[in-house]
């Protein structure tokens, strides 16, 4: 007989909060995608679109609900409300307020979508969004989300596995580290026209983190089509780090062999590290990190802070041997 054991971050699908009907929707298009993947072993089907020179299949959906199948990604704290998630939100390309990002991110074009990859990898070029991420395969993943303001909330993200996503256009030896560049329109992102970070705003993950297999490319929350505020139409989240990796409206990934420069850090060294793991032991020079705010529930309702966000068994090890204190 096999016995599961679960993970730190798994926990029953009755344990969370759903949006409004969300639950279930969600289990008919989770019984709709296990009649379709019927056929093929999710490594088969991988396989067999490399092999075709193809990263992505599907067809991405302009709005509204996404087909997704469930996964064990997920946690027992109740998930933020779908208001919260949508309304309070750092994308400074939009203005600097937390209401900002939901009242003007609709003028951002996001159909069609394009990617450009460059750098060390045999596959690189402009490739159309749904070249990228396989809409035929998508799963949800329930992450912690953990802002360097000290808050945090719970969100039931859609899209693919960053490994997968990176894997095809077969990176090189002498990539060593991935960059990542969020679109820039002055016209359309009103933020952008003010020098509050040096745009475009940029990240980068060492490669054995991105390949790790909690690094996610999101195309979508509660089951629906991202919202332009939330990064739509496709983010990174790197869910042990500070929220500010997690990327939104990626359209430049970059395989480099050198660390690359990220925005925050460019900005406020002293601030905002490369690594920004999410660790109560370092306090950001101007507040602890030990607690946050947990947002969408009781205004004064705090958590302690986990390392790595509570993602410490899948992650700590590439960091064996560091200083997490200087190398923050």
């Amino acid at each position: 007989m096999f016995i599961r054991k679960n993970r730190p971050w798994q926990s029953r699908e009755d344990d969370v909060t759903p949006k409004g009907l969300y639950l279930d929707r969600r289990a008919i298009m989770a019984g709709g995608g296990a009649l379709a993947l019927a056929g093929l072993s999710g490594c088969e089907a991988q396989s067999a679109q490399v092999a075709a020179g193809q990263t992505g299949a599907g067809q991405r959906p302009a709005s509204g609900a996404l087909d997704f199948s469930a996964t064990d990604y997920t946690i027992a704290d109740p998930q933020t409300p779908y208001p919260a998630v949508t309304g309070y939100n750092n994308f400074y390309e939009f203005g600097i307020g937390k209401d900002d990002p939901a009242r003007y991110a609709s003028a951002l074009t996001t159909n069609p979508w394009s990617i450009e990859i460059e750098g060390h990898a045999a596959r690189t070029g402009r490739f159309a969004l749904e070249d990228v991420v396989d809409f035929s395969t998508l799963e949800e993943r329930i992450y912690r989300l953990r802002c360097v303001e000290a808050w945090s909330m719970v969100i039931p993200w859609v899209g693919v596995p960053l490994s997968r996503v990176l894997a095809a256009f077969q990176p090189t030896s002498d990539a060593r580290y991935v960059q990542f560049e969020t679109h820039l329109d002055r016209d359309e992102m009103r933020g952008t026209r003010f020098p509050v970070l040096d745009w475009p705003y940029v990240e980068g993950l060492r490669m054995d983190e991105a390949m790790n297999e909690l690094a996610f490319l999101a195309v979508g929350l509660y089951g629906e089509v991202l919202p332009n505020q939330n990064g739509a139409p496709v983010r990174l989240v790197v869910p042990w780090k500070y929220g500010y990796k997690s990327i939104k409206s990626i359209s430049k990934i970059r395989f480099v062999s050198e660390q690359p420069e990220t925005s925050w850090n460019r900005s406020a060294p002293r601030e905002y590290g490369f690594y920004s793991n999410v660790n109560p032991n370092r306090a950001h020079p101007r507040w602890s990190q030990s607690s946050e705010r947990v947002i969408g529930g009781n205004v004064f309702a705090r958590r302690d802070t986990e390392m790595f966000n509570g993602y410490a068994e899948q992650v700590a090890h590439m960091y064996a041997g560091m200083d997490l204190i200087e190398n923050h």
